[in-house]
Order: C-alpha cells, then structure tokens, then sequence
C-alpha cells in the first residue's frame, strides 16, 4: 500500500501498566483508554489529530511490555521526538519504548504473523500489598507439572471455541497455538503462550481452567476434553485480566520491527 504524498507511516512499541484503564481501545464514553491517552499526546507533538492502530486490543487491567501501534501523519518529527517528546506527555503508568518510520506496506495488526501473552500468578497465603495489580493471587497451591501436561493438548491449529468468550467478534474460532509453558519460579507460575492470533479472552479462558486441574479439581486429560468439547459452559471460569501480559508480536524481517520486550523478563520485574 503506497501512502499519499507528504504522509508517512510510524511504529511504536509501548509498555502499560493496564491497572488505570478500560483497556487499549478508545472507547464513545469518558473512561480512561490506552489509545486514548497515547491519541492525545502524540497530537500533540504532531501537532495534528492522530489515530492509533495496534497489533492487540487488551482488556481493561491487562498490562502489555510490547504493545505495537502504528499511525500516518504528516508532520515531520523524528524518531526522537515520538519517543522522548511523546513521553513527556504521557502519564507514567505509559512509556513508549521504541519508534521507527516504516513502509506503508507495514500494518500493526495485519501484518504481524504471532503473538505471545504472559500470564503471571503468585502463590502466596496473603495477598500481597503491592502486587494485587499486577499478580493474580493464588492463596491454594499448584500442581505446575500437571498443568504443562495438560496445556500441550492445546498446541497446533485447532477449534478454540470453549475458550472463547460469547462477545467475541471474530469470524472464525480456529487459531494456531506454536507453544505454551508453564514454570515455576520461588513462589510465582509463569505461563508463556504464543499464536498467530488469538481470540476474545482466550488465553484468561485457558488459564482460568489450567488452575482446575493445577488445584487437582481436573485430570491433565481434560484439557483436551475441553478442546474437544468446543462448548464454552464446559470449561473453568475467566482468570483475573491483572495477571496477564502483552509481551511480544512477530512481524516479517523486512519492517526491521523488534519482536519481543527489551525489559527485563515477567520473573526479574518481580524479583523472583
């Protein structure tokens, strides 16, 4: 797609915290979007109304280290100013990390080929002070071997419709999952899950019933049961949107986009 004389196209990786926000998508009312907030200041520094595109809409409380956008504009800025002049403006609970012109060919969401989600819980008797935003909180510990045995019935292309949530817009419920872990570290479960795409809820759906059977309340097996079943009133209920993390896309080598977080890993950000 060529762009129209005198505009040009940029990408940005963000980082936020999602604890202060209905998700990254603007929404019609006055509630406190990402988009929004980013909107605002980047119109600013372009001093022209700018429109975001992103590679995944998060929920309200969803954080994400590697959020892509991407926007048109005819202001000439460089680099440098969509970064450190756009952050200036920016509340602190979101950071742009990286900014780079790209073709117009590139798309933030059309383009990118995978995605990857971290879903962070802490195992804990108390609920921690500090980290109730940005944890979910497990007091019951878990069995995490089970749970990544259980969770490999899940890689490869299948029909995800037992999770995926009723709202869900999309026109098909088939997704490709290349892989997800589980580990432990100290007193935190980690669980890493890339796709090529994935649909409404579907990696809280997923954990919400890997807990099951980490409770010992469900064998390994039925996790494929699940997947088998494509009826989502069979599955577990929907994890908490405060341990999930947005932490990486995949986009062709051509557009020279970085692929996951510079930061620092889910388990060093929370000294575990």
């Amino acid at each position: 797609m060529s762009l129209p004389p005198g505009v040009q196209r940029y990408a940005l990786i963000v980082e936020y915290s999602g604890a202060d926000y209905q998700g990254f998508q603007r929404q019609a009312s006055a509630r406190r979007t990402v988009q929004g907030e980013l909107e605002k200041a980047l119109s600013r520094i372009a001093a022209q109304p700018i429109t975001l595109v992103c590679a995944g809409r998060t929920d309200a409380g969803v954080h994400a280290t590697h959020q892509v956008v991407h926007f048109d504009c005819t202001a000439e800025r460089n680099e440098r100013a969509w970064l450190e002049g756009t952050n200036t403006h920016l509340p602190d609970s979101i950071r742009i990390r990286y900014a780079q012109q790209v073709p117009g060919e590139f798309h933030a969401r059309f383009s990118a080929q995978a995605r990857t989600y971290h879903y962070l819980t802490q195992i804990d008797r108390v609920r921690s002070a500090f980290l109730s935003a940005n944890v979910t909180w497990s007091r019951q510990d878990l069995d995490v071997e089970a749970m990544q045995i259980a969770a490999q019935a899940l890689v490869g292309e299948h029909d995800f419709t037992s999770f995926r949530a009723s709202q869900c817009q999309a026109h098909s419920p088939v997704r490709k999952i290349e892989f997800v872990e589980l580990s432990r570290r100290g007193a935190y479960v980690l669980m890493r899950i890339k796709a090529n795409a994935f649909l409404h809820h579907m990696v809280r759906n997923i954990m919400g019933s890997l807990y099951e059977v980490g409770r010992g309340s469900q064998p390994a097996d039925w996790m494929a049961t699940l997947l088998h079943a494509r009826d989502r009133n069979r599955a577990a209920a929907t994890a908490p949107a405060h341990g999930l993390y947005f932490v990486g896309v995949d986009y062709p080598a051509q557009f020279h986009i970085p692929s996951i977080g510079r930061g620092p890993g889910i388990f060093e950000m929370f000294g575990a």
